[in-house]
């Protein structure tokens, strides 16, 4: 049984959000600060509210009811879609979804919201519109390689991809600038740390703080990497499945895609992740998985750096880690 005196589930949307509570009571608010208001005041300070991360939509009701000194969790949507799956439910709205993330927080055990201050709030919003304009970038010098294999490309449109390239890389540059200036304003002891670590550039490491919090969101290496998402998975039944191991994938994908594009200089400069690689690929394993432990090395060495609070020293990594 929970620890908690009431638990409300919320299923969130653009225009209002439906919550259940563990006696079975309905109610639906206005995604705003009025029906903020008004949920947080049938609230006691023993509850806890539990919501999924929804994007956008979750962030302001999750901001407020934690200023208010409500107990908030916001837990991964993924994690409540097997939940309801499990329980064969042949019914999907608003009220039943309610009512399936207050059963998951009732039978699991949730991590508590802890909100973010200003400028990690600020952080993640340049790295989210720094990711948008990437793929927008992308898409365009797409556009631009087909334009030209036509052979006789119209100037115009040559000229007009040129023009929205040229801007949206000048907006990358502003933002990244900006991030930049609040990570070393506000975190620069771990970004020195960090781009101590071999083969650990200066904008990994930046990424890597902002993606994080700060490494402030895990009590050891092994929850981070599981963050990541490339952590091993086993598929193995009786004596007729025996499934390749493959990393989960169930994390974050950038910090993910980061890693692995790090992972190529630091077999290169950093002794461990080379060794690591060698030794992966001596026994006749493919790259790619040489590659991905690479990654999990590199996480550790970063989570073992910061908690220590001292530069890379390999004598002293190779114990921590």
């Amino acid at each position: 049984m929970n620890k908690y005196n009431e638990i409300y589930g919320v299923d969130i949307s653009k225009d209002v959000f439906d919550v259940m509570n563990t006696r079975a009571v309905h109610s639906q608010f206005s995604n705003d600060v009025k029906g903020f208001k008004k949920f947080a005041k049938s609230l006691s300070k023993d509850t806890l509210v539990v919501m999924e991360a929804t994007g956008y939509y979750h962030y302001c009701l999750a901001q407020y009811l934690y200023g208010q000194g409500y107990l908030v969790s916001v837990v991964n949507p993924l994690s409540v879609k097997r939940f309801i799956q499990m329980k064969l439910s042949k019914i999907k709205t608003d009220k039943s979804d309610a009512k399936a993330i207050c059963e998951y927080a009732t039978f699991k055990e949730v991590p508590l919201y802890t909100a973010k201050d200003k400028n990690q709030a600020e952080s993640h919003q340049l790295l989210r519109l720094i990711e948008v304009y990437s793929k927008q970038s992308t898409a365009i010098k797409n556009k631009l390689h087909g334009e030209k294999t036509l052979g006789f490309p119209s100037k115009v449109v040559y000229h007009s991809l040129n023009r929205s390239l040229k801007s949206i890389q000048r907006e990358i540059k502003v933002l990244e600038e900006r991030l930049t200036e609040l990570v070393k304003g506000h975190q620069q002891k771990q970004l020195t740390l960090l781009k101590s670590i071999p083969g650990m550039g200066s904008k990994t490491a930046l990424l890597l703080i902002v993606m994080t919090d700060g490494f402030s969101r895990f009590e050891n290496s092994k929850q981070l990497c599981s963050y990541a998402g490339i952590t091993p998975t086993i598929r193995q039944s009786g004596s007729s499945v025996r499934g390749r191991s493959r990393i989960s994938k169930i994390g974050n994908k950038k910090l993910r895609n980061l890693l692995f594009l790090c992972s190529f200089s630091a077999c290169k400069y950093n002794k461990a992740c080379r060794e690591i690689y060698e030794r992966i690929v001596a026994k006749g394993k493919s790259k790619k998985l040489a590659l991905i432990a690479v990654c999990n090395k590199l996480l550790k060495q970063a989570f073992a750096i910061i908690k220590s609070g001292l530069p890379y020293d390999e004598k002293i990594v190779s114990k921590l880690v």
